[in-house]
């Protein structure tokens, strides 16, 4: 077996990440690969407005200005290649801004383009045979994008054609990792196992340093480390095992626990996450020390793709607006809900008095009474608080006069109200996410390059079954210091932390939290008491919907999908939190009963005792 070793960074996770990191892994990094993950579904809404507004836009410009631009002769002459799904709803336009950049700086590099994902201009043709892959709803007749997330194919088509740079529409994020290693690795469609291993390292790579410490639940382990954080890098084989590691010198920290964390992120079922490219199941996957700042990755299995691709439309529903105020003094917090109510009350009246339809939403959170922890709470005496009202409504006009009532309340409400942060808050459109599957056969994918169109054939349908989580037995790691339901042992309440890491993340309206067992002998008071409905009871005032779990035995683990659980979705909502990022914190303080003997274990994180 070939040894040779690909080292892949991850440049960016997302579109505004740090330019830092692109500059870290180009000097420091010692890579063959730089790759960057740019597009949520919100970024694909704001860059099709850009577009509307300049059709040469729909790009992510600070990728050519900020990470080509500076960088682009020292990637030459190192002989690094560029990925990046930066191009938007605009690939080609990103295309010909590189190449104007590379001419302008004499800087020999080629530039391919991956194009077909924007289904936009077909979308009616398509009203009769798709529903919301959550709700089952109709699709709505105010688009603004609409793009099917593409595999990895295209991206190693590209590199196979001889391209240093390629920039892509919407793809999963984990294919701009995926894409260089079946190019290096010649791997085929049907090594289902190499091509889920392959996603996995892009999985892990795609949101930059969360991987690395960032985002990680012990913080204060790292924190001292944040200001130069190492940006992530995989050193990848060809029989898709890997080592995650990050530039010498850099912050941060490369632990089972870091890379555990990511692995499980917004995944969802981690026996079936689906892929263009390959449906895979990381339920075993294994995380071993490889020393320092480095864990080696293993144990990914694959199995055929649906032959579907997942589209994300975007579509205007009305339009939104959210103030933030300083509410100062004693009683802050009922003062704060008080002027929250008298500024919607104000607004209102006027909307009747005007002959304005009433509201369609409305929110009001105090932070700093911890009001996302809902029954929990614990903070109600603070004397400083932010208010956050927020409204929807379908005319724009009806929502500047909520604007103009922000700044009166300073002077008709109470004292403490000391000014509202950025000056009269703006109104925006409220997009949402409307997401459905399509046929690959419907959505043809090419390569851009040179003077050539080059078509890349889609995946093919598999016949494997995909399995659903009641059809599959829940593994539980027996748990060697005992157990918390053992007769006659004195037992204790702790907080989840205690037991536990956790990540919280979204996908559309969907909250997504795994949980990982600090230790394996942790594992059983965790699965009996950290049930679907106990979570959907300590989560309540959060969930609307049903709550769902999923066993993760490779990382003593589960994954919990808390459905209707972010106010409409993460581009829609008007909470505070509309990507349920602090999730996973409300529930590591989630009660969990274990015997008093463990907390002289060694096993447990040091933490108060609720009984």
């Amino acid at each position: 077996m070939s040894t040779k070793t690909i080292r892949i960074g991850g440049g960016a996770g997302f579109w505004g990440d740090s330019p830092e990191g692109a500059r870290q892994l180009i000097l420091h990094g010692n890579i063959d690969y730089l790759v960057f993950d740019y597009l949520a579904e919100i970024t694909m809404s704001i860059l099709a407005r850009a577009r509307e507004r300049k059709p040469e836009l729909g790009y992510a410009t600070d990728f050519v200005t900020h990470f080509i631009g500076p960088y682009a002769q020292e990637i030459a002459r190192r002989g690094i290649k560029i990925v990046a799904n930066a191009g938007g709803v605009n690939p080609l336009g990103c295309k010909a801004a590189i190449e104007k950049l590379l001419a302008q700086q004499g800087v020999n590099l080629k530039v391919a383009a991956v194009v077909g994902d924007d289904i936009v201009d077909g979308i009616d043709g398509l009203r009769a045979q798709v529903r919301e892959l959550e709700t089952g709803a109709r699709l709505p007749d105010t688009e603004i994008s609409a793009n099917a997330y593409f595999g990895a194919f295209p991206i190693a088509a590209a590199l196979g054609e001889g391209a240093d740079i390629v920039v892509t529409g919407r793809c999963v994020d984990s294919a701009v990792a995926l894409g260089p290693l079946i190019h290096e690795f010649g791997w085929q469609r049907a090594d289902h196992d190499l091509l889920a291993a392959g996603s996995l390292t892009g999985h892990i790579l795609e949101c930059g340093p969360q991987c690395t410490g960032g985002f990680f639940t012990d913080w204060e382990e790292v924190c001292a480390g944040w200001a130069d954080i190492g940006f992530p890098i995989a050193e990848c084989r060809v029989d898709g095992s890997f080592v995650v590691t990050k530039p010498p010198g850099t912050g941060g920290m490369v632990t089972r626990a870091t890379v555990a964390e990511q692995v499980t992120y917004e995944t969802g079922d981690p026996a079936n996450y689906l892929l263009p490219d390959v449906v895979c199941d990381w339920s075993d996957v294994v995380l071993t020390d490889d020393g320092p700042d480095r864990v080696r990755v293993a144990g990914a299995r694959g199995k055929p793709p649906t032959g579907q691709y997942k589209v994300s439309a975007t579509w205007s529903d009305g339009f939104r607006c959210l103030a933030t105020l300083l509410i100062k003094g004693r009683q802050a917090v009922p003062k704060a809900r008080a002027v929250g109510a008298a500024i919607l009350a104000r607004s209102a009246g006027i909307f009747e008095r005007e002959g304005l339809e009433p509201f369609s939403e409305t929110s009001i959170e105090v932070l700093g009474a911890e009001d996302t922890y809902g029954p929990h709470a614990r903070t109600s005496a603070s004397r400083e608080v932010v208010l956050k009202v927020a409204a929807r409504h379908r005319s724009a006009a009806a929502l500047d006069i909520f604007a103009r009532e922000i700044f009166p309340v300073s002077t008709s409400t109470v004292q403490g109200v000391a000014g509202a942060f950025g000056g009269r808050p703006k109104v925006q459109p409220l997009i949402r996410l409307f997401s459905f599957l399509i046929d690959c056969q419907q959505v043809p994918s090419y390569v851009d390059f040179g003077d050539r169109r080059i078509p890349v054939a889609p995946p093919v349908r598999g016949t494997q079954a995909v399995a659903t989580p009641e059809s599959r037995p829940s593994r539980v790691s027996d748990a060697r210091v005992g157990s918390a339901g053992d007769a006659g042992q004195d037992t204790v309440m702790v907080p989840l932390i205690a037991l536990a890491y956790a990540r919280s993340g979204d996908k559309g309206d969907i909250s997504s939290i795994a949980v990982l067992a600090r230790h394996p002998e942790l594992r059983a008071p965790i699965e009996t008491q950290l049930t679907p409905d106990s979570v959907a009871a300590f989560m309540g005032h959060l969930v609307q919907g049903r709550v769902e779990r999923f066993a993760w035995p490779g990382l003593d683990g589960w994954n919990f999908l808390l459905h209707q659980a972010l106010g409409g979705g993460g581009v829609a909502s008007l909470r505070y939190d509309p990507q349920g990022k602090g999730h996973a914190q409300a529930l590591l303080d989630f009660p969990v009963r274990i015997p008093a003997s463990w907390l002289q274990s060694g096993l447990l994180l040091r933490t108060e005792v609720y009984s």
